[in-house]
């Protein structure tokens, strides 16, 4: 396969299963039904939602700065926050390459080689991985008796323990090709695994690394209460913490599967609630709108940035 057709396929596949995942769920709720949800909705619950979802991009651009001030680079903070806004833009069109696209602004605005800002941006993303999966342990424990329960109902306990067994015995071996791998996909896990440490074994060594984590936590907890504040923008709807928690964990990992969760964020928002006992057709529609919300900032955001950064940048002498 040729690399132009890789890249076609990498574009086309997630928008062919991001179009199918829109079809299936409007199949669980006409879009006369949709339609009156959106005209109902309180939308002051949904611009809240909004204004921590600005500040979680604010804080992102504010961030970056941290990384970069020790290789001797002070980018502007315009620069910075719409360099941020552009690359969620492009990752709705081509997933991944929000990140390069951020770098090569930075690039082109503020001098700053694409390798050094490329390889910042990675260990952002390590900070926020660590930070994702720490809000599903958290989940994890806080919901640790309705997992429990919902685990012991629905699975048999002996095909659960060799399932078990076997996860344990894969993830053993696994370690130890991975740990002895010289070439091909072996080396290049053991690779991805020592960069990931490294990077965040990196943030701890930065100047400013108490601000560094201050803005990474307070980051994602703008994502939760994104998530939390828009909820009752759905009359009657009730959503317990663990729902929150869970529904939010759904949701993210949509949004990284698929261009910016298009189809598949209202599926896997819908299904986390539904294991709360929520009813379908509310719980689909506040996927739908949280969507919705946030696709419209990044578009009317990003797109903006878009078109100022010349502007911004027109008289610059750099």
């Amino acid at each position: 396969m040729s690399l132009s057709v890789k890249k076609i396929t990498k574009i086309l596949l997630p928008l062919i299963l991001g179009g199918f995942l829109v079809w299936y769920s409007l199949s669980k709720i006409s879009i006369e039904t949709l339609v009156q949800y959106f005209k109902n909705a309180k939308y002051s619950w949904i611009a809240l939602g909004l204004f921590f979802g600005i500040l979680s991009h604010l804080s992102r651009a504010y961030r970056w700065k941290f990384l970069l001030e020790p290789m001797g680079y002070k980018p502007n903070f315009g620069n910075s926050t719409m360099a941020v806004l552009v690359a969620y833009l492009v990752n709705y069109a081509v997933p991944r390459a929000g990140e390069v696209s951020r770098a090569a602004v930075m690039t082109n605005y503020e001098k700053i080689p694409f390798e050094k800002g490329f390889g910042t941006i990675v260990a952002e993303r390590m900070a926020d991985l660590l930070m994702m999966l720490s809000i599903v342990a958290i989940t994890l424990f806080v919901q640790f008796d309705f997992i429990y329960q919902l685990l012991t109902e629905n699975f048999n306990p002996i095909k659960s323990g060799i399932l078990l067994a076997g996860l344990v015995l894969f993830f053993v071996v696994f370690t130890r090709f991975v740990k002895k791998a010289q070439s091909g996909i072996g080396l290049k896990i053991k690779n991805f695994v020592v960069g990931l440490v490294e990077g965040l074994m990196s943030i701890f060594k930065m100047k400013h690394k108490w601000a560094f984590i201050f803005h990474t936590v307070f980051i994602w907890v703008m994502y939760v209460l994104m998530f939390w504040a828009t909820i009752p923008a759905i009359e009657g709807l009730q959503v317990p913490l663990g729902g929150v928690l869970i529904g939010f964990i759904a949701g993210g990992f949509a949004i990284a599967a698929t261009n910016g969760g298009i189809g598949l964020y209202p599926v896997a928002v819908a299904g986390a609630l539904a294991l709360f006992g929520i009813a379908e057709e509310p719980a689909t529609a506040f996927g739908w709108i949280m969507w919705t919300a946030q696709t419209a900032m990044i578009i009317v955001f990003g797109g903006l940035a878009f078109l100022f950064l010349p502007i911004y940048n027109r008289n610059k002498k750099i």
